[in-house]
C-alpha cells in the first residue's frame, strides 16, 4: 500500500518526523537555543512543525510563538508539550498559518525559520512576503535568524531522476515497527530553481507488512547573493553569515548557510 502527500493532508507524516534519526541528532537544535538564550523578548518561530526546536527554547524560559502550515504537526507538538510542566505550556503559543503571508497580533525580538522551511518558498513574491511579514512582526532593530543549504552544483546538475537513494536502513521502534527511508529527485525545474522531491518512508509492522509512504515536495535552492538581495529588498541588514553550526565562516566548502539579519 501506498500513501502519497504531504504534511497537510497526511497525519502519519507527523509521526514519522519524530522517528528520523537525522532529525533526532541534527545539531542545529543547539545552535537556534544558544541564540535564542541571548534574546530578550518574545521569539517567533516559523515551520515549528512538531516542536524539535521550539519546545527546547519554551523549557530555557523564551516565551515563543510557534507557527505551521500543517495541522498535524501543531497535533503532534501540542501532544509533547501536554506532558510538559504546565509553566512550559505557558511559555508557548502555537499557531496555524502560512508563512508566505501571516498575521499575528503580536510583535516578537527573535524570529526565526530552522531547518531550511524557506526553502518551500519557491516563487520570488512568496520569498519578498515572507520576508515582509517577518519585518512587519519585528520590534525595531529585531532579529531574523535562518539556514538554508548551500548548493553543491555537482550534486545539482549529476543527479539521477528518479534514483531512489538510502537515507538510512531499516531500524526498529520501540512498539516492534521497523522503519527505513529513501529520497529521490522527480523533476528538475532548472530554469525556476528548484526541485521536486520525494521523501519516501518505508514502515513494516509486526506481521511484516510493508506501508510505503511518500512524502512530495518541491525545493528551491538559493545563493548567497540572491538572500543577501531579498534581504536588502525587505528592510534587513545582514549581521552574521555562517557555514555550520559551530559559527563558521561560509566558504565554498561549506554545507550549511546560517544567516543573521537585523531589521532596519
Amino acid at each position: 500500500m501506498t500513501k502519497h502527500g504531504d504534511y497537510t493532508d497526511l497525519p502519519i507524516l507527523a509521526e514519522l518526523y519524530d522517528l528520523v534519526p537525522g532529525y533526532i541528532n541534527r545539531t542545529d537544535r543547539e545552535f537556534y537555543l544558544n541564540l535564542c538564550k541571548e534574546v530578550d523578548g518574545k521569539i517567533l518561530e516559523l515551520g515549528c512543525g512538531t516542536g524539535r526546536i521550539l519546545i527546547p527554547i519554551a523549557e530555557a524560559g523564551k516565551e515563543i510563538t510557534g507557527l505551521d502550515l500543517s495541522e498535524h504537526m501543531l497535533s503532534v507538538c501540542q501532544k509533547k508539550l501536554s506532558l510538559l510542566h504546565r509553566d512550559i505550556q505557558e511559555k508557548v503559543n502555537l499557531i496555524q498559518g502560512d508563512m508566505t503571508n501571516f498575521s499575528i497580533d503580536d510583535q516578537f525580538n527573535l524570529v526565526t525559520i530552522p531547518f531550511r522551511a524557506f526553502q518551500h518558498m519557491i516563487s520570488v513574491d512568496d520569498q519578498l512576503s515572507c520576508f515582509k511579514s517577518i519585518h512587519h512582526h519585528l520590534m525595531a532593530n529585531g532579529l531574523l535568524i535562518f539556514d538554508l543549504f548551500q548548493v553543491d552544483l555537482n550534486i545539482i546538475k549529476n543527479r539521477i531522476l528518479n534514483e531512489e537513494i538510502e537515507d538510512f536502513p531499516d531500524y526498529e521502534l520501540n512498539d516492534g515497527r521497523s522503519l527505513r527511508r529513501t529520497h529521490r529527485v522527480t523533476a528538475f525545474n532548472t530554469e525556476d530553481q528548484f526541485n521536486d522531491v520525494e521523501l519516501i518512508y518505508y514502515l513494516t509492522d509486526k506481521n511484516g507488512i510493508t506501508e510505503r509512504i511518500i512524502h512530495a515536495f518541491p525545493m528551491r535552492y538559493f545563493f548567497r547573493a540572491e538572500i543577501e538581495h531579498l534581504l536588502d529588498q525587505c528592510g534587513f541588514q545582514i549581521i552574521h553569515i555562517y557555514g555550520d553550526f559551530d559559527k563558521s565562516s561560509l566558504t565554498e566548502n561549506s554545507l550549511e548557510m546560517f544567516f543573521i539579519a537585523q531589521k532596519i
